[in-house]
């Protein structure tokens, strides 16, 4: 099926593309394995006809708009995000009049839709800086809760108003598992995602996006590391530092949504060019713009 898969990729000038989180044999026959806005703007700058965007829908919706002529993908009709699903358009609307029209500022892991009356969007990479970087002093984060709250912490002359959001996957993360952890492994290192709880962070040597914690374990001089994110990031860690040893809080971390997609899936996909993303053309044009923005700001 493999081999197939690379006949077909060649056939329909496909460039297929996998998140960290996805399982261990989609990240090894993709074309580019990454965050999900990287992937989006590498499958852009190729000449690739078509996307097979191996993530969530958000994922596959985000490549579309910066790829408005190419046929995108999704392999599982039904791989969305929870956390994403936790924003609509009406509420934010409606929680941006209550609040009196405050900037929205849009994680990129929410839906096409959402992305569309955001003024502009970010990254857990760049979060902060881009909240840094805007004159105005009255925020609405959307829709994660717990990155809102880390990008508070590090703005303080800005009022930044939460989403009641958050990733189901590291909101499971727990202080009493990490300490845990560090009873057994003492010299390692911790390093989590700021979509975990506040406990956490403050727990952690280092808080940073899913390839951010892929350098930090790369780059720092340590042997060993407790990673708080989902476990499908051991892959890239395993497959890039033979040397070192990584542990997942709470011993495991799945993403259940990010484990869907199986090589079938992704030969189908191929074979059928079956579960295209299509926009409305008036939501791509829109949220292209907070999208544009965002990839201005220095990322970290």
């Amino acid at each position: 099926m493999k081999s197939e898969i690379e006949v077909l990729k060649k056939q329909k000038n496909a460039v297929i593309l996998a998140h960290y989180y996805e399982r261990s044999e989609i990240q090894e026959i993709a074309d580019f394995i990454g965050d999900s806005l990287a992937l989006a703007q590498i499958a852009k700058d190729t000449d690739a006809d078509m996307i097979v965007f191996c993530g969530v829908k958000f994922m596959a919706e985000t490549a579309k708009i910066l790829s408005p002529k190419k046929k995108v993908l999704l392999p599982v009709f039904d791989a969305g995000c929870p956390m994403a699903d936790m924003a609509t358009k009406e509420a934010v609307l409606k929680k941006k009049e209550e609040l009196g029209n405050p900037v929205v500022v849009s994680y990129v892991n929410t839906n096409a839709d959402v992305k569309s009356v955001s003024d502009i969007c970010c990254t857990s990479a760049n979060a902060v800086n881009v909240v840094q970087s805007l004159k105005e002093d009255k925020i609405l984060f959307v829709p994660d809760k717990n990155l809102g709250e880390y990008v508070k912490e590090n703005v303080k002359d800005k009022d930044v108003y939460l989403w009641d959001g958050y990733c189901p996957t590291h909101e499971l993360f727990s202080l009493k598992e990490l300490e845990n952890l560090k009873k057994e492994h003492p010299n390692a290192r911790v390093a989590v995602h700021p979509e975990s709880p506040k406990a956490v962070r403050d727990a952690a040597d280092f808080i940073g996006s899913t390839s951010g914690i892929i350098n930090y374990a790369q780059n720092e001089d340590a042997d060993e590391f407790i990673i708080g994110t989902e476990e499908g990031v051991l892959f890239e860690l395993k497959r890039t530092t033979t040397d070192k040893q990584f542990y997942i809080i709470g011993k495991s971390s799945i993403c259940e949504n990010m484990k869907k997609t199986k090589i079938e899936d992704l030969y189908n996909a191929l074979k059928l060019e079956r579960y295209e993303i299509t926009l409305d053309r008036e939501i791509m044009e829109k949220a292209y713009e907070p999208i544009k923005r965002m990839v201005e700001i220095k990322r970290v």
